[in-house]
C-alpha cells in the first residue's frame, strides 16, 4: 500500500495542473501547464479546448516522469475543474466550438429576465436551491439557442471542463453530481435532471445532450489504450467521478466539521460552509450537493478574487515581470513587497474587484476610486490586495446572516496563501484567526482524494480528509487594524451601493 498512489487533475481557468500524492497526502510530483483565456468579445471568456487537452496531456506526462514511480502504481485517477461554463463535443467527441470560461458574462440579459420571472421564487429556486448567473450553462445554452443554433444543432454532448476531460481519458461521457448540482440544470432536491425546470429554462430539447450523472467516488470508466500511449499511464487504471472545485478545495482544507467557515481565493471568490440541510435564500449565491452522503455545502461566491490581481500583473506590469525574470525573482514577490512598503492607513484608494464582472450587480465593472497625485503603483496594489479581501468579507458576512453558529476561525485556501503581506491583509480585515493548511494545490488534492475514496484507502471523504490533510500554521489579526479597516469597509460598501446607477448607464450606453 505504501508504494500505491493517486493522481489528481486540475483545469481551472488559466491554468491545468496534474499532482500525484500518497496514502498520507504527500505531493509526490506536481505539474502546471498555463492556458490562453480568449476574449473574442467584450463580456465574452473563452478558450481553445484542444489547446486544453493539450495541456492535460502535457501535465500528466510531467507528473509522471517527475515522480520517478512505474505508471502502474498509480491506483486512481479523478478530474476537478472550474464549476460552470461550458463545453460542447459532437458525435465524434470533438470540440464544436471553443469552450466557455464560468466567468463569461454574455448572457446576463436572461439572467435578469428570469430573475425578474415571480415562478423563479415560488417554483424554480426550491428545485434548484441557488441564484442564476451569466457564466452558468442554463444561460449560455440559452444564449446559444438565439444567437449559435448551429453549434447546439452539432453538439451530442454537453459538459463542465472536467466532465470533458474525463470523457476524453476515458471514452465514458457522464456528469459528475457534485458539479451539475451548482448548474441550474437539475433539481438539487431530487439529485436528477427534472423536465419540466429544463423547460423552464427553454432548453427541454437539450434534455438528449446531457449526459447520465455520476456520483464523485464512483469509477466512471478506465483509461484508455489511446491515452495511456499519450500520457504514459496505464490503460484500465479507474476514473473516479470527481468533484465540484469548491468542493475539492472545501475536502482538501479540511473542512470535514460543521459550522466551520473555508475561504477559498483564485479566480472566484469562494465562501463555504457544510451543513446537514440544505438552505434555499433568494439571496444565497448556492446550495450544492457535498461528496459526502446526507452534506450540502452552502457557499457564496463571485468572479472577484485573486485573478484580479493576474489581470493588472498581465496588463501593466509586464516589464516588472521580466525584469523580476532576469533576477531570479517572482513577480509576486515584487508586488508583496510594494505592498508592504504601504501601510493601511496611509492611503483611502479603493479598488472593486470586478474586472470579471460580479453575479451579485450585473452591471458592474472594476475600478479604483479616490486615485490623487500621490498614489505610486504600490498604493494601486495594496488596493487590489483589499479590494479581494472586502469582497471575500461581503460574502461571509451574508453566511453569517445565514448560519450565525459559524465559528471565527477561518480556513483559507488559494492563490493569497502564497502571499504573507495577503494573508495578513485578509486576517486584518476580518479581525479573525486563519488557519493555513499544508496543501500547495487544493483542487487537485480535493479531486484525488476522491480517487483515494474509490479505490478503497478510505470510508468517506471525511476519512480521506482526516489522514491526508493538516494545518500548518496560524495568521493572527492585528486588534490595532480593526478600526482603520472597519473605515475602508464600510466606505468600500457605501460607494458600491452608489455606484449601481453609472455601473447601468455605462451598461446600457455600450449595448446601445
Amino acid at each position: 500500500m505504501n508504494n500505491e498512489f493517486v493522481m489528481g487533475i486540475d483545469n481551472g481557468g488559466t491554468v491545468t495542473k496534474a499532482a500525484i500524492y500518497d496514502r498520507a497526502g504527500n505531493v509526490i510530483a506536481l505539474a502546471s501547464k498555463s492556458t490562453q483565456m480568449l476574449t473574442p468579445k467584450e463580456h465574452h471568456t473563452e478558450r481553445d479546448i484542444n489547446e486544453l487537452w493539450a495541456a492535460n496531456v502535457s501535465v500528466i506526462q510531467q507528473a509522471v516522469a517527475q515522480s520517478g514511480i512505474d505508471a502502474s502504481q498509480i491506483k486512481g485517477i479523478a478530474v476537478t475543474g472550474h464549476g460552470n461554463g461550458l463545453y460542447l463535443v459532437d458525435q465524434a467527441g470533438k470540440p464544436v466550438r471553443n469552450g466557455i470560461i464560468s466567468t463569461d458574462s454574455r448572457a446576463k440579459a436572461y439572467v435578469e429576465k428570469w430573475q425578474s420571472s415571480p415562478e423563479f421564487i415560488s417554483e424554480i429556486l426550491p428545485k434548484t436551491m441557488q441564484s442564476i448567473w451569466a457564466g452558468q450553462p442554463v444561460a449560455l445554452l440559452a444564449w446559444l439557442k438565439d444567437h449559435e443554433p448551429e453549434s447546439l444543432h452539432k453538439t451530442r454532448y454537453i459538459f463542465m471542463v472536467k466532465d470533458l476531460i474525463r470523457f476524453w481519458l476515458t471514452g465514458e461521457a457522464s456528469l459528475e453530481l457534485t458539479d451539475i448540482s451548482g448548474t441550474n440544470l437539475i433539481s438539487v432536491r431530487d439529485r436528477d435532471y427534472d423536465d419540466p425546470l429544463l423547460a423552464w429554462w427553454g432548453l427541454g430539447d437539450l434534455r438528449n445532450k446531457l449526459p447520465p450523472i455520476r456520483f464523485s467516488t464512483e469509477c466512471c470508466g478506465t483509461i484508455t489504450d489511446e491515452v495511456a500511449q499519450l500520457t504514459g499511464l496505464c490503460a484500465g487504471t479507474p476514473v473516479s467521478g470527481g468533484v465540484f472545485d469548491i468542493s475539492a478545495s472545501s475536502v482538501a482544507s479540511g473542512i470535514h466539521s460543521l459550522n466551520k467557515l473555508a475561504i477559498v481565493t483564485g479566480t472566484w471568490s469562494i465562501n463555504e460552509y457544510v451543513t446537514d440541510s440544505p438552505v434555499i435564500d433568494r439571496d444565497l449565491f448556492m446550495t450544492s450537493i457535498y461528496p459526502i452522503a446526507g452534506k450540502w455545502l452552502i457557499t457564496e461566491a463571485s468572479p472577484t478574487s485573486a485573478s484580479n490581481l493576474e489581470w493588472f500583473i498581465n496588463n501593466f506590469m509586464e516589464s516588472d515581470r521580466e525584469t523580476s525574470a532576469v533576477q531570479g525573482r517572482s513577480v509576486y514577490d515584487l508586488c508583496n513587497r510594494l505592498v508592504d512598503s504601504t501601510t493601511p492607513e496611509e492611503s483611502h484608494l479603493l479598488f472593486f474587484p470586478f474586472v470579471f464582472g460580479s453575479n451579485t450587480i450585473p452591471d458592474a465593472s472594476a475600478g479604483f476610486i479616490g486615485v490623487n497625485s500621490f498614489h505610486k503603483k504600490a498604493h494601486f496594489l495594496r488596493a487590489i490586495y483589499e479590494g479581494v479581501a472586502f469582497s471575500h468579507l461581503c460574502h461571509t458576512e451574508r453566511l453569517r446572516h445565514i448560519n450565525p453558529q459559524l465559528g471565527n476561525t477561518v480556513r483559507i485556501a488559494g492563490g493569497v496563501t502564497h502571499s504573507e503581506a495577503w494573508l495578513k491583509i485578509f486576517a486584518d480585515i476580518f479581525q479573525c484567526t486563519l488557519e493555513i493548511v499544508d496543501v500547495k494545490e487544493h483542487g487537485t488534492l480535493g479531486t484525488a482524494m476522491t480517487a483515494a475514496v474509490m479505490i478503497g484507502w478510505y470510508d468517506d471523504m471525511f476519512a480521506a480528509a482526516n489522514e491526508m490533510v493538516h494545518v500548518s500554521r496560524t495568521v493572527t489579526p492585528d486588534p490595532a487594524m480593526r478600526q482603520v479597516y472597519q473605515g475602508k469597509y464600510h466606505l468600500y460598501k457605501d460607494l458600491l451601493s452608489e455606484m449601481q446607477s453609472p455601473w447601468k448607464s455605462c451598461s446600457n450606453y455600450i449595448t446601445h
